[in-house]
């Protein structure tokens, strides 16, 4: 595996990270003890790019990863984020990018996580009410006050991204990016590549769907894949065919599904010239073993365009709210 991989603004991470939200109950319940131990085999595998924010599980996820901090700060390239009110499972009240809540939020952060400095610092979704140049200045006053090392962006259109990028340099967006979710390529992916900016794809497992190992039609009742239209059960259905795709990639390789939609997010990266970091999540440390297979695994052409055609053909929206996400807002 190799050390690091370079995003953007002189920032190495992982060239695997490891999305801490699964280890909430957004998913259905999870054992503390067993998340710990997840994270620690992270970092264990050279899985050191933690991602985490201060809206899962209400902040008792940036507690849950103070716990890995105080042993190994020092190990591990620290993201959260700030932005969003309410939690995941709960539903979301508002999204704040005003300078206040910025300096309060990072506050409380910094608290939660036992640390005094947060490598990467997202807003987690964009403020409308709030010109973004406003948000960033705010946050590049944290940089100045070294609270934070690096500023990121979720979920922000090509436009807000060269907006940000004129206040302050930008390390890396996030968003949502997978072989079922392919908006951001149109104009964001891009606009990061012309930047310099790295990309970190969020549910680059499609949410586990990609996987083969999630049936819609029993997701449990606080699972927040209930409120997402490509998870209905029309829609699910006709997006199995994807996930048949996947599966036969796989078994061409003798890998797993994971590992086939992960490989092909890191083929895009090199396709579409710039830096793609991942960020599964999972509750079970053997996933992190099989995810890491996926830096190994070389995609064929014919296979890459086999998984590129049946992506054209997903069905449903990939947020409850479009307009929650880049894709409705371009």
């Amino acid at each position: 595996m190799a050390q690091t991989v370079p995003l953007g603004d002189g920032f190495d991470v992982s060239p695997l990270g490891f999305g801490g939200m699964a280890l909430t109950p957004v998913y259905g319940e999870v054992d503390p003890a067993e998340a710990l131990e997840t994270l620690h085999h992270a970092v264990d595998s050279g899985v050191s790019f933690i991602d985490t924010a201060d809206i899962y599980g209400g902040g008792s996820n940036e507690e849950l990863i103070s716990r890995l901090l105080k042993e190994r700060r020092h190990e591990v390239q620290l993201a959260t984020k700030f932005g969003l009110v309410g939690t995941p499972s709960d539903g979301y009240t508002d999204i704040r990018g005003d300078a206040a809540y910025v300096r309060q939020a990072v506050d409380r952060s910094l608290q939660r996580l036992g640390t005094d400095v947060i490598d990467l610092y997202y807003m987690h979704r964009r403020d409308l009410r709030v010109p973004i140049g406003e948000t960033v200045e705010a946050m590049a006053e944290l940089v100045q006050q070294g609270k934070v090392r690096h500023l990121g962006l979720s979920e922000v259109t090509a436009q807000e991204l060269e907006e940000a990028c004129s206040v302050h340099p930008i390390a890396a967006v996030q968003s949502e990016w997978s072989i079922w979710s392919r908006d951001v390529e149109r104009n964001v992916v891009p606009a990061a590549a012309a930047l310099g900016v790295g990309f970190v794809p969020y549910s680059p497992l499609g949410r586990g769907f990609l996987t083969g190992t999630v049936d819609a039609s029993a997701l449990g009742s606080n699972d927040f894949r209930r409120k997402i239209p490509r998870f209905a059960p029309d829609a699910a259905d006709a997006n199995q065919a994807v996930v048949d795709t996947v599966q036969a990639v796989a078994e061409q390789l003798g890998a797993t599904p994971a590992q086939v939609a992960l490989a092909w997010l890191l083929a895009q990266g090199k396709r579409l010239e710039l830096p793609v970091v991942p960020i599964p999540g999972t509750r079970k440390s053997a996933r992190i073993d099989e995810n890491l297979g996926a830096l190994a695994l070389e995609l064929t052409p014919a296979q890459l365009e086999a998984l590129d055609a049946a992506s054209a053909a997903v069905v449903g929206s990939r947020s409850a709210d479009p307009n929650w996400v880049s894709q409705g807002r371009e």
